[in-house]
């Protein structure tokens, strides 16, 4: 079986952010796949998703700092200023992280790990609402 859906986030602060119970909520249509993938695509340039740890919040403020220090907005000789300085250090994380993640399904269930969560990371000082685009690939349970 196959299955896509586009879905929009609402807009989330700068930094990373847990994501995953707004996904499974996007897709009920998980829970009739007995073994697959999901494959969630972000449809923008200044965000990014990865997977990571889901119980000490601690840990996306320091993913946060890391990045910021990979990637400054000031202290860089930069051409793309148009949209203002943190948009070419959101360009250069999102390519770093990248726009999209693939997950197991099993049972009806994402099969990720006990520590582990769907993060989008938000790499804009004021971004709006983020597109996904989620294609699940599998077979039907029963």
């Amino acid at each position: 079986m196959w299955f896509q859906k586009e879905f929009t986030l609402p807009a989330h602060r700068r930094g990373f952010h847990l994501i995953t119970g707004l996904v499974l909520a996007q897709l009920p249509e998980l829970k009739s796949v007995s073994v697959g993938l999901l494959h969630l695509f972000l449809q923008h340039t200044s965000a990014s998703l990865t997977v990571n740890e889901n119980a000490d919040p601690d840990v996306r403020v320091d993913m946060e700092t890391y990045f910021n220090h990979l990637a400054p907005e000031r202290g860089l000789p930069l051409t793309h200023t148009l949209e203002g300085p943190d948009d070419m250090p959101a360009h250069v994380k999102s390519s770093l992280l990248g726009a999209s993640v693939v997950l197991p399904i099993r049972r009806g269930e994402l099969a990720l790990g006990t520590w582990q969560g769907i993060y989008l990371c938000e790499h804009r000082n004021r971004a709006g609402a983020r597109n996904l685009l989620a294609t699940i690939q599998g077979e039907s349970q029963g």
